[in-house]
């Protein structure tokens, strides 16, 4: 068996960044994409294999897949979705742009590069599909409306996709992490700024009393939060045993919610996720 190739999206930071550079230390040939050039600039000097994707722009990810698949000679053994953005905001307060802007990035664009690489694994014989969600695709949080709806999505649309898949060699599979250090909440204070005018809100002193707090001020890590090395040492599992799980928890809480939401009625889980 020849060298095991991989794509990853969002490997500017985070998740992303930590798997590329995992798997290639365990001799996978990793396409570590990102969004920015510069980005990509910045992997290939450390060694890695990067061009740009972007799941909002369905040329960026036609490009990004035919040129994985000219190096590899039209195989690709692996996909890892990870790349994913948050617009943080009260649901009511999220206009209608805002939930288009982010699903064409954690979910349209996720299924499009998904789509585009399914033909080159059927005609090779085996493939793996891991899709990066979150405790949050499957218990929801405040202020969080619009990532949870991405997320949830992502779950529906990946658990059809591997009832579909049973009849061939290609697996797919959920990874769901808690909280991880990363840069997502830094990330996201532009789409904030740019979709939600909290001061209007009828939420205003909430806003400042909780979520401007939590995206603007200086935090130490959240007391259960891990690094993104254990959200990798789940993926190559997910990638490299013979028998990979469906999911893949990552961190106490994504456990405990897990459970959770299997026991208690909606109204309980409702009066504990409402004090988060």
């Amino acid at each position: 068996m020849g060298q095991r190739s991989v794509l990853i999206t969002g490997c500017s930071s985070g998740i992303g960044y930590d798997a590329a550079h995992a798997l290639h230390a365990r001799g996978w040939r990793v396409f570590a994409t990102c969004r920015k050039p510069e980005d990509c600039a910045r992997l290939t000097a450390e060694g890695l294999e990067s061009f740009p994707l972007d799941y909002a722009d369905p040329d960026s990810i036609a490009a990004a897949v035919h040129e994985a698949l000219s190096r590899t000679g039209g195989k690709l053994d692996a996909l890892y979705n990870n790349g994913a953005f948050a617009c943080p905001g009260a649901v009511e307060d999220l206009p209608r742009d805002a939930l288009r802007e982010i699903f064409e990035a954690n979910l349209f664009g996720v299924h499009d590069l998904t789509r585009r690489v399914i033909p080159a694994m059927r005609a090779q014989g085996h493939g793996r599909i891991v899709n990066c969600s979150s405790v949050l695709g499957f218990v929801p949080m405040k202020w969080r409306g619009a990532y949870v709806a991405t997320k949830y999505a992502l779950e529906g649309l990946t658990d059809v996709l591997r009832l579909e898949m049973r009849d061939t060699a290609i697996r797919v599979i959920l990874i769901e992490p808690g909280p991880i250090t990363s840069r997502i909440r830094v990330n996201s204070i532009p789409h904030f700024e740019r979709w939600v005018d909290w001061q209007a809100s009828p939420r205003a002193a909430q806003y400042r009393a909780s979520l401007l707090k939590r995206l603007y001020e200086r935090r130490p890590p959240d007391r259960f939060e891990l690094p993104p090395a254990a959200v990798s040492a789940k993926l190559v599992h997910a990638l490299e045993s013979p028998r990979p799980r469906a999911r893949y928890l990552v961190t106490a809480p994504t456990h405990i919610m897990g459970t959770l939401r299997r026991v208690l009625p909606t109204a309980a889980l409702d009066w504990i996720l409402a004090k988060g």
